[in-house]
Formats: structure tokens, C-alpha cells, sequence
């Protein structure tokens, strides 16, 4: 079982990328309020269409479903995709992640993807920019993993 840190004073995590599972995740934030559980109902249904197109290389969960806050509205989830990865191939209930639109509506969920080849900076850098809030300061982020292994 995963040991989580502290929210720090403003109800969020200590800036960095928290690994988590699926299940680890949401035992730590989908539990507690009704909106929290129904918000972690949504990311697990996002993070099993996603997985299903074998294209993920990271999922990341930021926003106010990792904080401390009792009724976030959404989840905020960032996909990197592998370069292979062609939105058109994607049929039925995992192509609903992939429209953002659609993604809201349907999903309750802000999704955002790109593939490896269009980033302009390194990896680590570009997921690291997921923790800037919009106020500028930054806060920890989730990544969601397939296993334990670190």
C-alpha cells in the first residue's frame, strides 16, 4: 500500500510526480464525500478506455481531484500517447476520451493527449509543467501506473 505525503497548508500535494496505481489512487482520493467517490468512478473509467488503446506511455492526474478539496468538480487528466498513436483507429466508448468536447460532457472530465514527437522539451520537463496551478505556484501532480514498480 502506498504511503502518501501530507497536503501541504493550501490542500494540495508536495510539489513533484506521485507514482501511484490505479487502485492506490483512488483508495487515497476517490473515498470520503459522495462527489470524491463519483469523480473517482470518472477517472477509472477514463484510465481503462485510455489503457484500452495500448498507446498510453503516461497518465497523469492533476487538478483539484489530488488535493484535499471534498468536492472537486472533475478530474484534470494529462495522456502523453505513443508517436504511433492515431486518434481515428480509436472506436466506441474510448474514442468519447479523445474529444475533449465529448470528454466533458460524457466523462465529466478534462482530458488533454499529445503524442511523444510533439513535445518541444524533454519529458520529465513537460509533465513537471503539469504542476504549475494557474495562480503560477505549483503543486503535486499523480502519475497512475500499470504495477508497482517504481
Amino acid at each position: 500500500m502506498k504511503k502518501w505525503p501530507a497536503f501541504d497548508n493550501n490542500g494540495d500535494l508536495p510539489i513533484g510526480i506521485h507514482q501511484a496505481t490505479l487502485t492506490e489512487t483512488l483508495q487515497h482520493f476517490g473515498t470520503g464525500t459522495p462527489q470524491r467517490e463519483l469523480v473517482g468512478r470518472r477517472l477509472e473509467r477514463i484510465f481503462l478506455l485510455a489503457s484500452s488503446t495500448g498507446q498510453v506511455v503516461r497518465f497523469i492526474v492533476f487538478g483539484s481531484f489530488v488535493t484535499a478539496k471534498p468536492s472537486p468538480g472533475d478530474v484534470d487528466i494529462f495522456l502523453l500517447m505513443e508517436d504511433s498513436f492515431d486518434v481515428t483507429q480509436v472506436h466506441g466508448e474510448a474514442a468519447l476520451v479523445f474529444d475533449t468536447q465529448k470528454t466533458q460532457d460524457v466523462l465529466g472530465a478534462s482530458v488533454f493527449w499529445i503524442r511523444k514527437q510533439i513535445m518541444f522539451s524533454n519529458e520529465q520537463e513537460f509533465i513537471e509543467g503539469w504542476e504549475i496551478k494557474r495562480d503560477e505556484s505549483r503543486r503535486g501532480i499523480v502519475e497512475v501506473i500499470h504495477n508497482d514498480s517504481k
